[in-house]
């Protein structure tokens, strides 16, 4: 076939021509471009300029990836929602009004600030050397891994630092006064002294006895009849198919093991690093042949001394080395490994043995002298320690290499013999396992059985009424999953004479509640008509919201809601099924501050105003720059939060 497509290639040219041509002609050029119509759809505007659905989607894209790399098991339908795409879009306007306000302002982030964003960046940290130096190989290969050039993401950082100092601002401005924070968090942390009794229902079971006519009436009552039900469950069998169940069936001989033991000997042991000192005499690599040769000269004068006085290098480096970094330290450069200084450097000092001074050393910062001071690590466990873990290795990465060729078979078996798993479990030497599921992940569910994906698809129409098996299920991580249902229980009330003894205690519960309701509500009239019978209440407790006092959150609630004149004043909390309270509110305080609790207020009162004011000034920045959202969903909520900020 191959053949004749590359003898014939004209003629399959003439046929593919007389094919499209007349397809324009009929259908003309507007059927083809609608095709990406949709992609240069605009979703949203600022400043006049759009922004298009295909940046959206790749907006998207790009954070479903982060929050991907971040929970590898998240399930991708949660991240597909139209929510979170409305997020990704108001992110996107925000950053691109951000931009624009930057560049109106004319603020921009100068190489200093740029270099301090860089060297404080958590992720390039790994790839410092010992004298904080970056590795500018593994820093491009880092970047080039997610597609970028060093040049496109220093742009970025820069951009991101220049639309960080429109907000900068607001918030290093906020004023907090203590006047200020006192009056806002008084509400908040206010103090009320009360007296309480409780009217508890466990209190009241011993005198209900439900009969049987009461416990079939609160069963047959519709609105209770939810708390019966048995919910829909389907028992299924599953398998997995996963690089753990690849490498189970994976034979490997020793001799493999021994090759890859020998190949990866690196990784079963300590790296060797060396710690040295040097002498620096900087000269560009650029620099004329006259200078660089005269640098030279001063360098070999200089290995000379030190080969004559060996104890004197760190004073030589001290008065003559041109690295600002070790200068003072008499050169000492620490230990370091062989990948992190440049390679004629890194080859001279690993060639030396302690106590030696190599000859004179180029490398693209000028003329080195090195002294070898230590050596540490290089030692690599034997063999027989780390077979297992070589073993383990092997059979994942020939797992890994398989898996492709297996998911397909794995999603082709579930797919064209529906009715059994067995197929696919003889073909791939897979475990048929067995649980019983609902529609909904059950508390401490694992692995397969807690995707939502996969439960979706055991209980569609079609798996459930024809016992099919689903479609292969892929739930990230190299893993493919497939299920067929055995048994489907509809959801149901469970007849009365299974839930009898649970009816009866739901009976109890309500009539002892009522009992407690009643009592408290007697006493409470009581005290209303002479406050001084104080007989029954309990010890004056001092409650806020920081210090509930061990009270119930509505009665909390209902303590710091009441009209604090005149006092003392009585009143009673409904706590439904768990009974009721009477409350006596004695006496109501401010807050107290202690100083560090004073400071540590100030602070995030002082916090949270300027996120506030933050938002405000954002928002205003949109009105200025006339954001336009197309979009439905997010236009709407756009519309919403600019309202709120009004």
């Amino acid at each position: 076939m191959f053949d004749f497509v590359r003898k014939h290639t004209r003629l399959l040219q003439f046929l593919l021509a007389l094919l499209i041509v007349p397809s324009f002609i009929l259908v003309g050029v507007q059927g083809y471009t609608s095709f990406t119509d949709g992609a240069n759809a605009t979703v949203a505007k600022v400043d006049g300029q759009a922004i298009t659905q295909a940046e959206w989607d790749a907006a998207h894209q790009r954070q479903i990836e982060r929050i991907r790399s971040q929970m590898p098991t998240v399930d991708l339908k949660l991240l597909d929602t139209p929510e979170m795409k409305r997020r990704t879009l108001e992110q996107l306007v925000q950053e691109r009004v951000l931009s624009t306000a930057a560049q109106k302002l004319h603020l921009q982030a100068s190489d200093q600030q740029l270099v301090n964003a860089l060297n404080t960046m958590p992720d390039l940290a790994p790839l410092r050397g010992p004298d904080g130096r970056l590795d500018r190989e593994q820093y491009k290969a880092l970047l080039q891994a997610q597609g970028m050039t060093p040049e496109i993401f220093e742009a970025r950082v820069r951009q991101d630092l220049a639309q960080r100092q429109v907000l900068f601002g607001i918030g290093e401005s906020t004023v907090a006064p203590m006047t200020l924070v006192r009056s806002s968090l008084d509400a908040f942390l206010q103090q009320r002294q009360v007296q309480v009794q409780r009217f508890d229902t466990q209190a009241f079971l011993s005198q209900v006895n439900p009969t049987d006519a009461q416990v079939q009436a609160y069963y047959d009552k519709p609105a209770n009849q939810a708390q019966f039900r048995a919910p829909e469950q389907a028992s299924i069998e599953y398998v997995v198919l996963d690089l753990a169940a690849l490498g189970a069936g994976v034979a490997v001989n020793e001799q493999e093991l021994r090759d890859h033991y020998e190949q990866n000997k690196s990784r079963f042991g300590t790296p060797e690093e060396r710690h040295a000192a040097h002498i620096l005499v900087a000269a560009d690599k650029s620099a004329p042949a006259a200078e660089r040769d005269k640098a030279r000269a001063k360098a070999q004068s200089l290995l000379e001394q030190a080969r004559k006085n060996p104890a004197a290098f760190a004073d030589l480096a001290k008065q003559h080395s041109d690295d600002p970094g070790s200068k003072a330290n008499g050169g000492d450069l620490g230990f370091f490994s062989r990948e992190a200084m440049v390679k004629p450097f890194s080859d001279a000092a690993f060639a030396l043995k302690p106590g030696e001074i190599s000859d004179v050393v180029e490398s693209d910062f000028g003329f080195h002298v090195i002294k070898l001071l230590e050596v540490r690590g290089g030692q690599v466990k034997p063999f027989e320690e780390v077979r297992a873990t070589i073993e383990a290795d092997v059979k994942r990465q020939l797992a890994q290499r398989r898996y492709a060729e297996a998911a397909e078979q794995f999603s082709n078996l579930v797919y064209e013999q529906a009715d059994t798993l067995q197929p696919v479990v003889e073909r791939l030497k897979l475990e048929k396992r067995t649980a019983v599921v609902q529609r909904q992940p059950q508390p401490g569910a694992q692995g397969p059985l807690a995707s939502p994906k996969l439960l979706e698809a055991v209980f569609q129409s079609d798996t459930l009424n024809s016992k099919r098996n689903t479609e292969a299920v892929e739930l990230g991580n190299n893993t493919l999953v497939s299920a067929r249902v055995v048994q489907h229980t509809p959801a149901r009330v469970l007849p009365l004479a299974e839930v009898k003894d649970q009816v009866r205690q739901r009976v109890a519960i309500e009539q002892a509640s009522e009992l407690a309701r009643k009592a408290g509500a007697e006493r409470l009239k009581a005290l209303q008509q002479n406050p001084a019978q104080a007989e029954g209440l309990g010890d004056l407790l001092t409650v806020s919201r920081r210090d509930p006092a061990g009270l119930p959150r509505e009665v909390v609630e209902s303590v710091l809601k009441a009209s604090p004149s005149p006092l003392p004043s009585v009143f009673g909390v409904d706590l439904g099924q768990a009974g009721y309270t009477v409350v006596r509110l004695a006496k109501v305080e401010p807050p107290t501050f202690q100083p560090a609790e004073a400071e540590s207020a100030r602070a995030s009162y002082a916090q949270a105003f300027a996120a506030a004011e933050a938002q405000a000034y954002l928002e205003a920045l949109k009105r200025r720059y006339k954001v336009e959202v197309k979009a439905p969903a997010a236009a709407a909520a756009d519309a919403t939060a600019s309202a709120a900020a009004q």
